[in-house]
């Protein structure tokens, strides 16, 4: 059997999904894909085609402890955390199996290590003969908690929800109040506009280890600050008012700068969000850009989440006709940014970046890359195959 679990792309709120804040977004047509059979040697043995270490051998119960040094600097910590969180959730994990893998998602800003937490999650649970109903939200819990509690990573849920729940042709939109996933159609044919992610040759290597731990940090700082001093709110997505917004720059923007720009940004792509979703519906998909490349401008100027890399290929794309809408992706720093565009800018967005880009960083010239994508289906099985 192959199963195969998309990428995302993300197209609101960008790094709101550990500040309460709604999602909305789609799977992409990047992938992960493994191959898989049980067997009985009581070991779970995985080949990747992708990793300097190809080979990770264990038996199940025997893995290293959460957040050891041992896991740090290996991707064998995605298999241990999956089969650790599984077990500590009252799963069977016993059973062995031999897997083959391999993918093609950018190395961030695309959402590869929920791709994979996924896709192992799924197939340990099938080789040990144990499902959840289709759609369950403990998948992403349980997901969330490998990223979170074994591996160290301060992520939200953003990019699990919307791998497992996307849908071909469809925007996944989640509402953290009620964790209620719905489907958003596109009001216009997918041919009329093109997304792109724009891989910048750069690899960020774990949430943990970057700004996005920081502004996670700086969240939950300013969140106890207003919580102690008065104001009743479980997040900062819960200030929505312009009232309690300005009262509150006023009150900590000359003490607190940094913190104030950091609900700034918030506060406006929340505002923005509505926006966002009834053009997609509408098929609006040149507000939709518009909308995008706002937030852009908010994550590099207000969340200061972006880097050199992710800001050249947005200013890149920026000035391309027919490109409606440019920003970075993901947690930040390095990997990929992303453009919405119409069909015919594809061929000049290509010809910009493979000379702009790589005449600005010509030690990534073998490693960026333009990958135009579709929205589609988050998980599949592929039956038959092998």
């Amino acid at each position: 059997i192959i199963r195969r679990t998309s990428s995302r792309f993300c197209l609101g709120v960008e790094h709101g999904d550990y500040n309460g804040m709604e999602l909305f977004g789609v799977g992409t047509d990047r992938f992960i894909w493994m191959g898989y059979k049980p067997n009985d040697s009581g070991k779970i043995r995985i080949f990747s085609q992708n990793f300097p270490e190809k080979v990770v051998e264990f038996r199940p119960q025997e893995v290293p402890a959460p957040k050891s040094s041992s896991i740090s600097d290996t991707w064998a910590r995605f298999p241990y955390g999956v089969e650790y969180v599984l077990r500590s959730n009252g799963f069977d994990t016993s059973r062995g199996f031999d897997a083959v893998l391999m993918g093609n998602i950018p190395g961030g800003g695309m959402s590869r290590s929920a791709s994979l937490v996924i896709n192992l999650m799924l197939t340990m649970l099938e080789v040990n003969k144990k499902s959840l109903p289709e759609g369950d939200f403990r998948i992403v819990k349980m997901a969330q908690q490998v990223e979170n509690d074994y591996i160290g990573a301060p992520c939200g849920n953003l990019d699990q929800i919307m791998i497992y729940y996307a849908k071909d042709g469809m925007g996944t939109r989640y509402d953290p109040k009620t964790n209620k996933v719905s489907y958003i159609p596109l009001g216009v044919d997918t041919n009329e506009f093109r997304i792109a992610a724009l891989d910048t040759g750069t690899v960020r290597h774990g949430l943990e280890k970057t700004t996005y731990a920081v502004r996670v940090q700086e969240c939950r700082e300013f969140l106890a600050l207003l919580q102690k001093n008065g104001y009743r709110i479980q997040s900062l997505g819960e200030v929505k008012d312009r009232k309690t917004y300005d009262e509150i720059i006023a009150k900590y923007g000359k003490s607190h700068p940094n913190l104030c720009e950091r609900l700034e940004y918030l506060f406006f792509a929340q505002e923005r969000f509505e926006a966002m979703v009834k053009a997609w519906r509408e098929g609006n998909i040149a507000e939709v850009g518009a909308i995008f490349r706002r937030d852009g401008i908010g994550l590099r100027d207000e969340y200061q989440i972006s880097g050199p890399e992710l800001e050249t290929m947005v200013n890149i794309a920026r000035t391309i006709p027919g490109v409606l809408g440019e920003r970075m992706l993901g947690g930040g720093d390095k990997g990929a940014s992303g453009a919405i565009l119409r069909p015919d800018a594809e061929r000049s967005l290509r010809n910009a970046v493979n000379t702009g880009y790589k005449r600005s960083y010509p030690q990534l010239a073998d490693k960026c890359a333009v990958h135009v994508v579709r929205a589609c289906k988050g998980v599949e099985v592929l039956e038959g195959l092998l």
